[in-house]
C-alpha cells in the first residue's frame, strides 16, 4: 500500500511534487483495511484531489449556462472518461506468448515497460502507433482485467431478493443490459452519468490494475448521494464489530454461569469481580472470528488503515442530542402513545391497537426527558498521572469563529 500511495497516487507530504500521480496532484488520502468472508486483506480508500469541486459546487456549475461552466463540465467528463474504465481490452493480433496467458494473471509479474528500464525513447518500434504499448503489455492487461474485473452472476448477487413479484437484480448492479455509450450531465439536476461500455465489467483504472495485478472498483464522487452513501459504507467498514452482538451476549451469559459455580464464602467482591471480566474477555476472545490474514499482518506490524493527516476523535452523542434539539424529526421514531395510530379504530383499546411489544419501539430524543442538557464530561491524564478535565467538543463547535463557518456537522 505504500508503494501504492507513493509511487501511484504520488502523494509527497512536502507539496514539493507538482506533476503528481496517475491521478492528479493528491492532497489527501484515507484507506481502511478490512478482511472479507474469505479472510483475504483488502483497502478501502477515499483520494481527494488538489483543485477538486465538492458536489454542491460541481452541480452548480454543471447547471450554469455560463461558458467556462460548460468547457469545465466537458473537460471533467474528459478526465473521467480517461481515468474510469469498464471494457475489456482487445487482444492484440497475433497474440503473443507472455505468462499471464499460461498462468493466473494476479500471480505473475506484469511485462516490463522498455523505457523504463532502458531508457529507450518512448516511440519505440515495438510498440503500436494506437496507444503506445507493446503486443506483449496489450495482452498482459486484456488477461488481467478478463480474469479480475468480469462480472458472472452468482447466488450471491441475488441474496437479497425476496422473490416475484420483485424485480430479480444484481446487487452489484451489474447487467449486461447496463451500457451507456457516453457519460453526460443531466442538465436538471447537475448529476452524472458516466460511460458504461459493458455492463458486466466493474470499474477500472488500467494503470492500477497492470500494477497491483488483482480485482479493484474506483468511483468518482460527485453527487451528494455518492458522498453520504460512500461516506456511510467506509465508516461502516471502520466501526463494524468482528463479533456479532448475539454472540457476545451468549458468551457474556455463559461467563455469568460459570461464575456462578464459584463459592461467594470462600472469595470477596473484588475477586469475584476480577474473576467475571476474566471469564467474559476470555468467552469472547475464544469466540473471535480472525483470518490467518489479519493475525499475520498483526503480528507483522503492519498498518490496519493508511492516512495523510492526523485525525482527532469526535465523540459524537452530544452532537447528536445538540442536533435532535435544535433540528428535532419526530417522523423518524415510532410514536408510544398507540391511541394517535393511523389505522387504530376510534373505540379500540390502547393495548389492542398493534401487535408490536414494547420493546420495538425507540426512544424520541425530541421527548423532554432526553433534551436535558447532559453534556459529556470528559478528563484526561498528564504526563505526571493527574486527571484534568477537557474542554467540550460541542462548545468548541457552538463557539466556533468566523474561519470555520463553512464547517458545519
Amino acid at each position: 500500500m505504500k508503494a501504492f500511495i507513493s509511487a501511484l497516487l504520488g502523494y509527497d507530504p512536502d507539496d514539493k511534487n507538482l506533476e503528481g500521480g496517475i491521478l492528479g496532484v493528491v492532497k489527501a488520502y484515507y484507506g481502511c483495511v478490512e478482511a472479507q468472508g474469505r479472510g483475504t486483506l483488502h483497502c478501502h480508500m477515499l483520494v481527494w484531489l488538489e483543485g477538486g469541486l465538492n458536489p454542491d459546487e460541481i452541480k452548480k456549475r454543471a447547471l450554469s449556462a455560463d461558458l467556462s461552466d460548460m468547457d469545465f463540465c466537458k473537460r471533467l467528463l474528459a478526465f473521467l472518461d480517461d481515468t474510469i474504465s469498464n471494457q475489456i481490452p482487445p487482444e492484440p493480433d497475433p497474440k503473443p506468448n507472455i505468462p499471464s496467458s499460461t498462468h493466473h494473471p494476479c500471480a505473475v509479474r506484469g511485462i516490463p515497460i522498455p523505457n523504463a528500464i532502458t531508457g529507450e525513447h518512448e516511440h519505440d518500434s515495438t510498440m503500436t502507433e494506437t496507444n503506445q504499448i507493446t503486443p506483449e503489455r496489450q495482452q498482459d492487461i486484456h488477461n488481467v482485467i478478463s480474469q479480475c474485473q468480469s462480472h458472472e452472476h452468482s447466488r450471491t448477487c441475488f441474496k437479497y431478493w425476496r422473490g416475484p413479484p420483485e424485480p430479480k437484480t444484481c446487487r452489484f448492479d451489474l447487467h449486461e443490459d447496463n451500457v451507456r455509450a457516453t457519460s453526460s450531465f443531466d442538465p436538471e439536476t447537475g448529476e452524472i452519468s458516466l460511460r458504461c461500455l459493458d455492463g458486466l465489467v466493474n470499474n477500472f483504472n488500467a494503470t492500477m490494475i497492470e500494477a497491483i495485478r488483482c480485482n479493484m472498483d474506483i468511483k468518482f464522487i460527485g453527487s451528494g448521494a455518492s458522498a453520504k452513501g460512500i461516506l456511510y459504507y467506509i465508516t461502516d467498514y471502520i466501526t463494524k464489530s468482528q463479533m456479532k452482538t448475539h454472540v457476545a451476549f451468549s458468551m457474556l451469559e455463559l461467563a455469568v454461569k460459570k461464575l456462578g459455580d464459584v463459592n461467594p464464602l470462600e472469595t470477596d467482591h473484588t475477586i469475584r469481580a476480577k474473576k467475571m471480566l476474566q471469564k467474559c474477555a476470555y468467552a469472547m476472545i475464544s469466540q473471535q472470528e480472525l483470518s490467518a490474514q489479519q493475525v499475520a499482518s498483526y503480528l507483522m506490524d503492519f498498518e490496519d488503515h493508511f492516512t495523510s493527516h492526523t485525525h482527532r476523535n469526535l465523540y459524537w452523542t452530544a452532537f447528536e442530542a445538540f442536533i435532535n434539539k435544535d433540528l428535532p424529526s419526530p417522523e423518524c421514531y415510532v410514536s408510544k402513545n398507540r391511541d394517535t395510530e393511523p389505522n387504530a379504530p376510534e373505540d379500540a383499546e390502547p393495548d389492542k391497537v398493534t401487535n408490536k411489544p414494547d420493546t420495538d419501539d425507540f426512544s424520541d430524543p425530541t421527548s423532554p426527558s432526553l433534551q436535558e442538557d447532559d453534556q459529556e464530561i470528559r478528563v484526561s491524564v498528564t504526563g505526571q498521572g493527574k486527571l484534568v478535565p477537557t474542554s467540550s467538543q460541542l462548545a468548541d463547535y457552538q463557539l466556533r469563529g468566523t474561519e470555520l463557518t463553512n464547517v458545519c456537522v
